[in-house]
């Protein structure tokens, strides 16, 4: 079918991008840069313009049979939570807009399992576990959750439409090109003695993310949520470090911060941030490292078909790519 994809340029949306390509659909993207996306085999339709402009968004949408929404502000040192609005919520509700002036009833939209609550390991999150602390204080996923209501409703006042959210857990893997995720295994990339906070996360390979939105398309039910992540279960931060020291062959000493430690650098960085400099560093982001997060994906296996790459690939091949691309190894 005709796809309109949003957020084309980051790491999910490459690999969206190119599943897209491989499945056989036409692709159209709206970015704000005609060199945003770097792939190379090309293929699809590229429009430039702001997916914050109603006028830009309406024509992108033109002639489309489905939207699929990677778009997302996921800078965790903006200062305010208005920041984050436009894009994580209020362009969930042009979109609704949008699909009832073109007619247009598929729509895939990705959000994060930080709306979702954290689980356990005897007891891991579903879809229906509802968000809680320290996700429920995140700029970034307080609003990803605003944009999943207004989508949520709509699907529910449109029983003939097939929109479908899907909530994926940390991401890693090739072709992303900022870094995004990725900044968290450069920080560690072949350094004797790294620092790992004592928490969690349920980390999943943006291929196998890739594959459940598209199928997403034609697959999964309306008003649904689905987790994405693998099943491996929470991984330690320390634990990923030391799978990347195995796959990428050296050597690494590992050392747990204590989470007072963790509370007084975001204690100073909310003092930076009340004096209007930039800083992931705060209270809000770094209690999410102290936390273990534990979901359950059979909805995403069972309905969406979604693939499990072992992690150990996932970062081989985040390296290979940039390699590949010439890119630099550390940051």
């Amino acid at each position: 079918m005709k796809v309109l994809l949003l957020g084309a340029s980051g790491l999910l949306g490459h690999n969206v991008l190119r599943r897209l390509l491989d499945d056989g659909h036409a692709v159209r993207v709206l970015v704000r840069r005609a060199d945003a996306v770097r792939m190379d085999e090309g293929g699809w339709e590229t429009l430039v313009g702001s997916l914050t402009d109603d006028a830009t968004l309406q024509a992108a949408a033109e002639g489309v049979e489905a939207i699929v929404n990677c778009a997302g502000v996921t800078d965790m040192s903006l200062l305010h939570r208005e920041e984050y609005v436009e894009v994580n919520s209020t362009l969930c509700s042009r979109l609704v807009e949008v699909m009832k002036y073109h007619g247009i009833r598929r729509l895939v939209h990705v959000s994060t399992t930080n709306t979702i609550g954290n689980g356990t390991a005897a007891s891991p999150a579903t879809e229906e576990s509802p968000m809680q602390e320290p996700f429920l204080s995140s700029y970034y996923a307080d609003t990803k959750m605003d944009g999943e209501r207004a989508l949520l409703t709509a699907s529910r006042q449109h029983t003939d439409w097939h929109l479908v959210v899907v909530n994926p857990g940390y991401m890693i893997g090739p072709m992303d090109v900022k870094p995004s995720s990725g900044r968290l295994l450069l920080a560690a990339y072949r350094r004797r003695v790294m620092l790992a906070p004592r928490g969690g996360k349920a980390f999943v390979d943006v291929r196998d993310v890739a594959q459940a939105v598209v199928n997403a398309l034609t697959k999964g039910r309306n008003g649904e949520r689905y987790i994405a992540v693998n099943s491996r279960g929470c991984l330690a931060i320390s634990d990923l470090y030391r799978m990347q020291a195995r796959v990428a062959g050296y050597r690494q000493w590992v050392l747990s911060v204590p989470d007072g430690l963790l509370s007084l650098v975001g204690l100073l960085g909310d003092g930076l941030r009340r004096l209007g400099i930039r800083t992931e560093a705060s209270t809000r982001n770094v209690r999410q490292l102290m936390v273990r997060e534990y979901y359950d994906n059979s909805h995403a296996i069972n309905e969406l078909k979604m693939n499990e790459t072992p992690l150990e690939q996932s970062i081989a091949d985040f390296y290979r790519w940039r390699e590949e691309n010439g890119i630099k190894q550390r940051i």
